[in-house]
């Protein structure tokens, strides 16, 4: 989403949070039906042992550093030693950051409109807080390296200092010549000072050995810098050693993918969406979703009798463990009328899908953004790959193609799936079928369809159109180009196939050309 919208890609790190913002959705004007509140199992630690979870992952991205000492000190008791929060524990979680608070509904199976909140002010009144765990860590709560000085201040000469850790890693440096004092002779006790002051470093003084001669001054900010200087070399002495893998790097073979027109795929959401108009324009593959399979169907019988036409069953990107048997079920019975290959956009259904006796195609959930993913997905069995829509034609273009490569040229790109639904979330009614989507600050509308159930799947407010862009599809290896039918009704899925068969004038109003030229960030 954050990718299509404003061409900074969530999947590279760096997501401007469009989830985060406003939109108008069934009539009610400034919700924020697609903020989450922050995941916290705080409360589960002990249950989480008990099921054989020996590590918890803790999120921060952006986040200050004080957010993270907050956070990890608070669950790093719980794990180590067993201590439930307390109530000032989870006050300071929430002061710490929070949408509204942070929800475990996904954990407990129990989704609903609580599982959403968002930032009501901005973290300024949580500055005393910060402050003190701030003073906390740069005052030794992390320093556990022990480290010894020695320090040599001779009446003429330069002063030397040097300094060794538990590893036995050594530093020295120099500086100045003392000179005479006239004021405030330097004393050993002011030097001991001076070199405890390991504040923001992972260490602490355990000790200083050393003379000082009598009657002689240094400024106390050279010692400073003699100190930092030593720690520092210190610190890059216990960085690991890269380890590297001997021998040399041998790419793959380079496979330029195919030099003509690429073939026409389809894919619909429902069987409302086809016609015999479409039948007869045959196009090579019709991608139908697995719960679209309605084996009664006299629309669909003509799409699986026509030889032209490879019927392909498109699996939910989103399958629970409850859901597989009705899937499985389904997929059995695809397989007894022909369908012998499935679409999946989830590495983990690879293999379910390859336990029915089906052939595995690669939709655009699998994110193949490069040839070493293609190489991997060919080596997992797929037959075929959908790129990612955030790759620019030029880098198709120059990619290897060890398997035959297809690329979404039409429709509106998916940019979110929920599992909770938007519109129950919002109204506190499902009415999925009349939704016509969220209207962003901007007016600009962006449908919402449903997939597999009340799983809600935000689209582009803009349909990518590439039709007359055919010379620049064609020229850069492709095996397929996919024509992506959502909200079309069957006359309008027509009117597009025919038009990039160049039957046709059809140009839909306000539409994109995606990242194929722009790229992202």
């Amino acid at each position: 989403m954050s990718a299509v919208i404003g061409r900074r890609s969530g999947n590279r790190g760096v997501c401007a949070q469009p989830c985060r913002m406003s939109y108008n959705a069934v009539g009610h004007a400034g919700v924020y039906p697609l903020s989450m509140k922050d995941n916290s199992l705080i409360s589960h630690m002990d249950e989480l042992s008990e099921m054989g979870v020996t590590s918890v992952k803790i999120e921060g991205r952006m986040k200050r550093p004080e957010y993270s000492a907050i956070v990890t000190s608070i669950y790093a008791r719980a794990a180590h030693l067993g201590k439930s929060p307390t109530a000032d524990d989870l006050q300071a979680l929430e002061q710490a950051f929070s949408r509204q608070g942070f929800t475990d509904g996904y954990y407990e199976d129990k989704l609903g409109s609580d599982m959403f909140g968002i930032r009501e002010d901005d973290g300024k009144s949580n500055n005393a807080m910060f402050t003190t765990v701030r003073k906390g860590y740069l005052n030794g709560e992390f320093q556990r390296v022990p480290v010894h000085f020695v320090g040599d201040v001779k009446d003429g000469k330069r002063v030397k200092l040097a300094a060794a850790d538990d590893r036995k890693n050594t530093a020295v440096c120099y500086g100045p010549v003392p000179q005479m004092a006239f004021h405030k002779e330097l004393t050993q006790a002011m030097l001991q000072t001076q070199l405890h002051k390991t504040g923001g470093t992972p260490f602490y003084c355990a000790g200083v050995k050393g003379t000082v001669d009598p009657g002689i001054s240094l400024p106390l900010s050279a010692f400073n810098e003699m100190r930092r200087s030593l720690l520092a070399e210190l610190m890059e002495s216990r960085k690991p050693a890269p380890v590297r893998a001997e021998g040399t790097f041998v790419p793959g073979e380079d496979f330029l993918g195919y030099g003509g027109p690429p073939i026409m795929t389809v894919s619909v959401i429902n069987l409302s969406q086809l016609s015999e108009e479409m039948e007869e324009l045959a196009p090579k593959i019709l991608y139908l979703p697995i719960m679209e399979f309605d084996f009664e169907s006299p629309m669909l019988q003509r799409f699986l009798e026509n030889d032209k036409i490879n019927v392909v069953a498109a699996l939910p990107r989103i399958i629970h463990d409850s859901e597989r048997k009705k899937i499985s079920n389904t997929l059995f019975k695809a397989l007894a009328v022909g369908v012998s290959e499935v679409l999946v956009g989830n590495i983990g259904h690879i293999q379910f899908a390859k336990s029915h006796g089906l052939e595995v195609r690669g939709d655009f959930g699998l994110n193949a953004f490069n040839s070493e993913t293609l190489y991997v997905l060919r080596k997992l069995g797929l037959i075929s790959a959908t790129l990612s829509f955030e790759l620019r034609l030029a880098e198709i273009r120059d990619m290897s193609k060890p398997l035959d490569t297809e690329l979404i040229t039409y429709g509106r790109l998916p940019l979110m799936i929920t599992e909770n639904c938007i519109v129950k979330n919002t109204a506190g009614v499902c009415t999925c079928e009349s939704f016509s989507g969220l209207v962003d600050r901007q007016g600009a509308l962006f449908p919402v369809v449903s997939e597999f159930g009340c799983r809600s799947v935000v689209l582009n407010s803009k349909k990518l159109f590439m039709a007359d862009k055919s010379n620049a599809v064609s020229s850069i290896g492709l095996w397929a180009q996919r024509l992506s039918f959502t909200t079309e009704n069957a006359l309008e899925c027509v009117s597009t196939m025919k038009r990039y068969m160049e039957q046709g004038d059809y140009v839909p109003s306000g539409f994109t050309r995606g990242l194929y030229f722009r790229g992202v960030e």
